[in-house]
């Protein structure tokens, strides 16, 4: 948008979530060659002796078996993984069905002291990232990832639609004094926030992949430089041949505007929305804001000048039509339902 971009960074998961985000890849095996060997391993129990291909454990069976503390001191290693696998199936990374875990975590949790050294928290947001981007299909019902991570409104009584593009008109008409860049920059956060959740907030803004096993996210700190009090310049193009790290140019400002060069970049760029025309709804106007952006704005008809006439009777005005966009046809137009 022509105000700028915002999303969940690194710095929410770090924050809200107090994870680790500058540590060794969660990544290893996520194929399990002998998962009933694995469960009796590190879980003293199995859920499916009879079977031997089963790549998950259902939260159904893991509350079963563990609901129980034992005195026994490795039992209670036991129970401390299912619990973990638990919070990293129903909490941190869940699917869409939301009943089970995958097997591919367990392995990660042998030793239990070396499980905090594994970057947890850019693994979250790597699967709440191609989550994310799995739901825009129009046959997804279901969206999986952790969905905390989308309950901190940036926003205050945005309102509903169930379009995009007039949720980016709305941002937009807002933009300047409604919404929150930076909501961690109240004073009553700090309060609620230990420091040493910031230790690592040098590298909330960087450029650098993401992974979680086989799924692979590219971080674009240098989009969201709005979150982080920084001008908003140019993004660069994806960079899909390299995959090392960088930061990019921070400049601090206290207007939090994007830069003259960012937004003559961005005009007459219908396609960053989708190369759609929309109609704007006149209950989507508020007093005191700027107008939407208008390269996908609808314009209105321009009504003919009259013509001279010795005695003009009065004509009731009607209600201005929106035309339809000049680049599509009009069973390409878009066109919501209100």
């Amino acid at each position: 948008m022509s105000c700028g971009e915002c999303t969940i960074t690194l710095e929410d998961v770090a924050l809200q979530l107090g994870l680790p985000i500058d540590r060794s890849t969660v990544t290893g095996i996520s194929v399990i060659a002998e998962p009933v060997a694995l469960c009796h391993s590190l879980l003293g129990v199995s859920p499916a002796d009879d079977e031997s291909n089963f790549t998950g454990l259902k939260f159904s069976w893991l509350k079963a078996k563990f609901k129980y503390l034992s005195v026994n001191a490795t039992e209670v290693m036991c129970a401390a993984r299912a619990y973990i696998m638990h919070i990293i199936g129903g909490v941190l990374m869940p699917d869409a069905n939301n009943n089970k875990v995958h097997l591919m975590y367990l392995p990660l949790l042998a030793d239990l002291q070396n499980v905090r050294p594994y970057s947890w928290g850019s693994a979250v947001l790597a699967m709440l990232y191609r989550d994310l981007c799995r739901t825009t299909k129009p046959d997804v019902v279901d969206i999986g990832g952790c969905l905390l991570l989308l309950q901190w409104s940036y926003y205050p009584g945005i309102g509903r639609s169930y379009t995009v593009l007039i949720y980016c008109l709305m941002i937009e008409q807002n933009a300047g004094e409604g919404f929150i860049w930076m909501p961690y920059r109240r004073p009553e956060i700090p309060t609620v926030i230990p420091s040493s959740a910031r230790i690592h907030s040098h590298l909330w803004c960087i450029n650098a992949p993401i992974i979680n096993f086989q799924t692979v996210e590219w971080y674009n700190g240098d989009r969201v430089l709005r979150k982080f009090g920084c001008i908003l310049y140019i993004p660069d193009p994806p960079i899909e041949d390299n995959w090392m790290a960088w930061r990019p140019q921070m400049d601090f400002s206290s207007d939090l505007q994007p830069s003259l060069e960012y937004i003559q970049w961005y005009s007459g760029k219908p396609y960053l929305l989708g190369r759609l025309s929309t109609v704007v709804p006149p209950q989507m106007y508020q007093p005191g804001t700027y107008e939407p952006v208008t390269d996908i704005e609808a314009k209105l008809e321009p009504e003919p000048d009259p013509e001279p006439k010795l005695e003009p009777k009065p004509e009731p005005q009607s209600a201005p039509e929106f035309e339809q966009s000049h680049t599509h046809s009009a069973d390409s137009s878009y066109h919501p339902n209100f």
